[in-house]
């Protein structure tokens, strides 16, 4: 078997260990996605270096894989985005699913719809390989059902794994399940007030407030099935993993701790957790960890309008789990590193070949294109500012000048 090098493969080998055999079925990646906010690099980040991780795991094993993309949105909106429209209509609707939300933009049937729409539109233009999972969609059809079961009947387990990790004023009212009040339809104003495992039900009282907004004094007893009900996200991670045996996640730095928790209740479940791999995060320019919830820093399409796409999946592929300052200034760096990689790319020996980020760009090194000028960014810019004007065909004359090859 080769000995590559690159991480992508590292991470593939140490997940063929986990294996005796073969499964029967593909075996499944996962990622997450929030829907609070507008997709940001950190989504995109996320789904591009688990696709490099499946392809050098089927490179290195033959054996087929497939990618899910996760979508939590039954979670409740917490606080507006500063990039949202309609900001006193989703004020108004702090604390209910982000399913049952209008879509501040008008367009499609939820606030969550029009963020998944909008997460796939970014995956497609990229032509990434993997299936979209609702988890309303996964709760209404019965996904969830075993995994729901099994932690209503062992609540007091889940307890003893959770509440050790929360602060003193935290604990008397945590709860693994959120019910959604069938008054007002929120799912952070509730309390759990008694679990019914022989009926599969829950009992609650609709008392917390959300924000300004107190809660609607409801009382009664639902469902813990039918996406009435829905897991707070360590659980939820958890039930995830269980329910579609979920081989392999990644995961931000500052959630390690959520993860091995996770990983408990997965096993308190009945199964093993996938395999995990944390990231650093992206920064601002002042070095400030960007936050996808309240809508700052740079985004897909800001890149794209600038630069092309494959050269900012050059940038996430460098040492992902380094800090990586993320904003305009570093863009046309970023592209010159990409164009230098791809000169550099026919001269490696085609054996070694995996190892070189252009082979993971571009789905298993089947499509790297030739670049055989040395034209740049950089260049461009000083031209385009030494000349003193932004004429394109002026631009490409020196440039055709400079190194016929740039035609």
């Amino acid at each position: 078997m080769p000995n590559y090098k690159s991480w992508p493969f590292k991470e593939a080998s140490s997940l063929q260990r986990r294996f005796r055999e073969q499964p029967n079925q593909p075996i499944i990646l996962q990622t997450g996605f929030g829907p609070s906010g507008l997709p940001h690099i950190g989504t995109f980040a996320e789904v591009a270096r688990t696709t490099w991780v499946r392809h050098a795991f089927e490179h290195l094993t033959g054996w087929p894989a497939k990618l899910v993309a996760f979508s939590d949105d039954m979670d409740g909106l917490r606080k507006v985005p500063l990039n949202m429209p309609e900001q006193k209509m989703l004020a108004e609707n702090l604390g209910k699913p982000l399913c049952h939300i209008p879509d501040p933009f008008g367009c499609c049937e939820s606030y969550s719809a029009h963020n998944n729409n909008k997460l796939q539109e970014f995956l497609d233009a990229y032509g990434f390989d993997y299936q979209f999972q609702s988890s309303q969609e996964a709760y209404i059809r019965g996904d969830f059902d075993e995994g729901l079961t099994i932690l209503l009947e062992k609540v007091e387990e889940v307890q003893d794994i959770i509440l050790p990790t929360l602060r003193e004023d935290k604990r008397a009212d945590w709860s693994p399940f959120f019910p959604i009040c069938e008054n007002c339809g929120r799912i952070y104003s509730t309390r759990v007030t008694g679990y019914h495992p022989e009926e599969k039900t829950i009992g609650y009282v609709c008392d917390k407030p959300v924000g300004d907004t107190p809660g609607c004094g409801h009382e009664g007893k639902t469902s813990a099935l039918g996406g009435r009900v829905k897991v707070g996200w360590k659980v939820d991670w958890a039930l995830r993993w269980f329910s579609y045996d979920v081989v392999y996640e990644m995961y931000g730095k500052d959630l390690i701790e959520s993860a091995k928790l996770s990983g408990k209740i997965t096993r308190l479940m009945g199964k093993q957790p996938p395999n995990g791999f944390f990231y650093e995060l992206f920064l601002d320019e002042e070095g400030r960890k960007i936050s996808k919830s309240v809508g700052k820093g740079l985004t897909v399409d800001t890149w794209t309008g600038y630069a092309p796409l494959e050269s900012l999946l050059h940038f996430l592929f460098q040492s992902p789990k380094k800090a990586k300052r993320l904003y305009w200034g570093m863009v046309p760096k970023s592209v010159d590193d990409y164009l230098s990689e791809l000169r550099r790319y026919p001269t490696i020996a085609p054996e070694k070949q995996p190892d070189a980020a252009p082979w993971h760009i571009f789905n298993k090194g089947g499509k790297v294109p030739k670049y055989n000028t040395s034209a740049n960014f950089s260049l461009i810019n000083n031209l385009v500012s030494a000349l003193g004007a932004d004429d394109g065909e002026l631009v490409i004359e020196y440039l055709e000048r400079y190194d016929p090859a740039a035609k």
